[in-house]
Formats: structure tokens, sequence, C-alpha cells
């Protein structure tokens, strides 16, 4: 165990559990193809902000992302008896990461910038907050992983 996965593990929790904040709106509209326009205002406004507006800060999203990566790809190669927990944790942790940075993020980036029809901007939310659950469960994995790998 690494206070620096910890800390990284952590830190992306907290900002899933923000995301997940406005994300969770998309259930409003859950029988309409279309998100009322009230949702669909909020969810693309606090996307915008974080995606766009928040430069330098949303960096550090992406900055823990890698720290974490390149910890854990360390204690991979430098193996040791409990090589199955950085194997297991590089997944946990590798599959969020990539998710966020090659799907998420640019839908979020997308759907921040309302150029696309209502129908299109819905599709986009509730992606969004799809893929950020099963980022959720996977990076709550993860850090009870590493807390129980930390006991033992």
């Amino acid at each position: 165990m690494s206070p620096i996965l910890l800390i990284c593990g952590g830190f992306l929790l907290a900002v899933l559990w923000m995301d997940l904040m406005f994300d969770v709106q998309v259930l409003e509209g859950q029988q309409r193809r279309e998100l009322p326009e009230a949702v669909l205002s909020s969810i693309a406004a606090y996307y915008r902000r974080v995606t766009t507006l928040a430069r330098p800060m949303g960096h550090l999203v992406g900055a823990m992302m890698l720290i974490g990566m390149l910890t854990l790809l360390l204690q991979t190669v430098r193996g040791g008896e409990r090589r199955w927990i950085a194997v297991v944790s590089l997944f946990l942790f590798g599959v969020p990461a990539a998710l966020g940075l090659f799907h998420v993020y640019p839908n979020a980036v997308r759907l921040g910038s309302r150029a696309d029809s209502a129908l299109e901007q819905s599709r986009l939310a509730r992606a969004i907050h799809r893929e950020h659950l099963l980022c959720l469960g996977a990076m709550l994995s993860f850090v009870v992983l590493q807390l129980l790998a930390a006991l033992c």
C-alpha cells in the first residue's frame, strides 16, 4: 500500500462524487428521450465550468490519474510477494482513468458547449452518468483494496 495511491484514489473519488451530484439529475427525465431544459442547462453549465473554465485547476484530475498510474506501473514491475494486488489495482484504477480521459472528458466538454441538439445533449448526459457510476464502483473498489492491503 502506498499513501500516494490512497491520495490519488481519494481525490478521484471526491471528484466523482461532485460530478455525480450533477449527473443524478438525469434521473428526472428517465421516461423521456429528451431531458428537461432545466436539467440540461444545469448539467451542461457544471461541465462547462469544470472542463473549460476551471483551467488550470482541471488539470489536477489528470495529474492525479497520471501519478496513480505511474505508481501502480512501478509497483507491478517491482513485483514481490503481493504482485497480484498491484495488478488488480492497476486494472481498478486504469479502467476509470482511461474511460475518463478518452470518453467521459470529451463528452463533458461537448455537453458543456451545448452545441448539439437537446436529444444529443440528453444522450451525452446519460452516458456520462452511467460511466461515472462505473468509475465510482471501480475507484471505490481500488481504495478498499488498498486499505485492506495495508491492514494485512
